[in-house]
């Protein structure tokens, strides 16, 4: 693959094969994007990263495999520049709050009209941050950074970072040792956070967390 010495490396992960290879025309029409990868799972994108060192990283959410929130923070760990842009159908707040969090510049929703990807790629390889009106409303960006307007109070909003990963992984309906191997943690340390995510949410089952998983919107029914 021949690149421009100036141009954006842009990695695509959607599982959905007709809006991936859609946006990736968008952007190899566009001046100087060139399109590194397309895959269809976060596990994936990892691997594609890691060996084409994109400059941007555009990730759908809910993909199989890995969570995309904990592949966006592997790969902001190991590729050096790399920087996230999360491409959903879905503006859930707590999706939001977990894109923010593991440190995602650019949050759009797939009803915006397909140039917006080409103007939140040129933003966020400028270093700026790039959200779609709906999400850009919920937000505050000051000097202390980007957050949500509205602090949740929820249960959930107990939960830490990675017991909310490990509470996704359940939902979805994946053995505590999938999920070990899936998160790289041992089985006994997901029994050690599951036992906490129950004991928080005070919720015993895991027929009622998927329950409460999809009402609290983090994941899809």
């Amino acid at each position: 693959m021949s690149i421009a010495p100036n141009a954006v490396k842009v990695l695509l992960a959607d599982d959905h094969t007709l809006v991936r290879r859609a946006v990736a025309r968008l952007l190899d029409d566009a001046p100087n994007l060139t399109v590194v990868a397309e895959v269809g799972n976060a596990d994936d994108a990892i691997a594609a990263a890691l060996r084409f060192s994109p400059d941007i990283v555009v990730l759908d959410i809910d993909m199989p495999g890995i969570a995309s929130f904990d592949a966006a923070r592997t790969i902001r760990s190991r590729v050096a520049n790399a920087r996230i842009i999360f491409l959903s159908a879905f503006t859930h707040d707590r999706y939001i709050e977990a894109a923010l969090a593991c440190g995602a510049l650019a949050y759009l929703s797939k009803n915006e009209p397909p140039e917006t990807v080409i103007k939140a790629i040129r933003s966020v390889a400028a270093g700026q941050c790039y959200f779609s009106p709906e999400v850009q409303a919920r937000l505050v960006i000051d000097s202390g950074g980007i957050r949500l307007a509205h602090e949740s109070v929820s249960r959930a909003g107990t939960l830490t970072n990675r017991e909310m990963e490990v509470l996704r992984y359940i939902a979805r309906g994946m053995s505590k040792k999938e999920i070990a191997k899936t998160m790289h943690l041992s089985v006994k340390t997901v029994e050690n956070h599951s036992a906490s995510i129950m004991s928080r949410l005070d919720i015993h089952d895991r027929v009622e967390l998927t329950r409460f998983a999809i009402r609290e919107g983090l994941i899809e029914a």
